[in-house]
């Protein structure tokens, strides 16, 4: 006796474009990093454990975005610069270890290394933290001080904050933080 098989249904196009999201969504991480940087599933579960916030309260407007260099010494802004008054607390993005805290060209600067191999760096900040120091997210490490150009006529002084990955990967910090939970919902179409 021949295997009869049914005409497909909504319910099988449904499932079949959930499949198709499933398998396309570890292949658009992998276009997302860029050529040549292989991105692991690991490596963004470890990003999503160690739960990046802000570094200061708000209002935190963006006045500087992020511009990736085209190589490891090329131009751009290696980071964002955030508005916010001198003085502002500023706080650990993540828990980690401070890696460095003291003054680079006449600024304070305070870098901390996170368990998923990403390292942020603040400044100009006074910081009350020192190197070796654990700390954990959203934990005061120094405050806001004036000096650092933001190219906004507007804003008295402004937090510039950094996130490299390895020795050369700069990446948005903007694209550490979590935005919520992603749920994949079947796609039904009457």
């Amino acid at each position: 006796m021949p295997i009869r098989s049914s005409p497909p249904t909504r319910v099988h196009a449904a499932i079949a474009k959930l499949f198709a999201v499933v398998l396309f969504v570890p292949l658009l991480g992998l276009a997302l990093a860029g050529p040549g940087k292989l991105v692991t599933a690991s490596a963004h579960a470890a990003t999503a454990a160690v739960g990046y916030g802000w570094p200061i309260a708000p209002p935190h407007p963006v006045v500087r975005g992020f511009d990736a260099p085209a190589n490891p010494y090329g131009p751009g802004h290696r980071g964002v610069d955030l508005g916010a008054t001198e003085g502002s607390r500023v706080s650990a993005a993540a828990g980690g270890v401070v890696a460095f805290a003291g003054p680079v060209a006449g600024h304070g600067v305070v870098s901390i290394q996170h368990a998923d191999g990403m390292r942020t760096t603040y400044e100009p900040v006074a910081a009350t933290v020192a190197k070796g120091d654990q700390v954990h997210g959203g934990q005061p490490i120094g405050t806001l001080r004036g000096g650092h150009d933001c190219g906004a006529p507007r804003v008295a002084a402004c937090l510039h904050w950094g996130a490299r990955y390895g020795e050369t990967d700069y990446r948005d910090p903007l694209g550490l933080l979590s935005g919520g939970h992603v749920r994949l919902l079947p796609w039904y179409r009457p």
